[in-house]
Formats: structure tokens, C-alpha cells, sequence
């Protein structure tokens, strides 16, 4: 219950982390540093909004993720792959797996 409830969580501020990156505007220059270095220390460039709802939602993000996976790892449990090699037969030897059926609308194989 509570891992659905991270996973939709998860997924919401997913959603709006994207949508709050592209809306903010370009400075431009991408790693090439065509753009200012001091619009980036600025008063202005720290306290914009959108900036600061960025910095939230990946805080969250990350804060979600860490408790999707703390979860997974407490409710994980070591299961067999095969059932009928971990229960033995009545003789305390394993069971031998059961042959496949064929389906019920073909014909059997003839020899």
C-alpha cells in the first residue's frame, strides 16, 4: 500500500519536475559558457521562483526514490524459482516436475 502510494508520488513529481525545467528560460550557451556567469550568482538568478520550485521538487524526488528503495529492500524475501523443487515428494527425494499438458483443442501426437 505504501509502495503504491510512493510510486504515484514518484510519478507526479516526475511529471512536474519536467514541466518546471522546460519552462524556464534558456540562458544559453549550454556547456559551451556563452552565458553570463553573473546572472548565476545574482539575487535575481538565486531567488527565482522557478528555480526554487526546481530545487524543491528534486529534493523530493530524490527523497522519494531513497524511500522506494529502503522499501524494496525490507520487503524483499528469498523465494524458490521452482515450488516443486522445494517441497521433497513423500519418499524425501524431490519431486519430479510434472509433464506439460497439451492443450485440450489439439490433437495427441501419433507415432
Amino acid at each position: 500500500m505504501l509502495m503504491t502510494f510512493l510510486l504515484v508520488v514518484q510519478a507526479l513529481l516526475a511529471l512536474a519536475l519536467v514541466g518546471v525545467i522546460l519552462m524556464q528560460r534558456s540562458e544559453g550557451g549550454g556547456l559551451t559558457g556563452g552565458g553570463s556567469a553573473g546572472g548565476l550568482v545574482s539575487a535575481r538568478g538565486a531567488a527565482d521562483l522557478l528555480t526554487r520550485t526546481t530545487a524543491i521538487l528534486a529534493t523530493l524526488f530524490i527523497v522519494a526514490s531513497l524511500g522506494l528503495a529502503i522499501l524494496a529492500g525490507a520487503t524483499r524475501a528469498d523465494k524458490p524459482i521452482d515450488t516443486s523443487l522445494a517441497r521433497p515428494a513423500a519418499g524425501g527425494a524431490p519431486a519430479a516436475p510434472a509433464a506439460p499438458a497439451l492443450p485440450p483443442d489439439l490433437p495427441p501426437i501419433q507415432k
